[in-house]
């Protein structure tokens, strides 16, 4: 019965290069989605102004994560 709701993937190791570009990506993905919350800030009602904030604050987290990990591997951030 287990078997009919859960399907097996095989695990497939990426080599150094897919996970750079993967990071390179995340990167970019995070950097449009800051850009894309600051300018809904600036149009904020007053309710939503705190939301907003924090989400802008936990994504500059991440981009300053991704940032670090790709200055480990020096990758050419553009």
């Amino acid at each position: 019965m287990y078997s009919e709701f859960v399907k097996e993937f095989k695990i497939i190791d990426k080599d150094e290069g897919e996970k750079n570009n993967e990071l390179l990506d995340s990167i970019k993905s995070v950097r449009e989605t800051l850009n894309n919350m600051y300018n809904n800030l600036q149009y904020a009602d007053s309710d939503l102004i705190d939301y907003y904030t924090y989400q802008i604050k936990a994504e500059e987290s991440k981009y300053n994560y991704l940032i670090k990990q790709a200055k480990k591997k020096n990758l050419n951030i553009i």
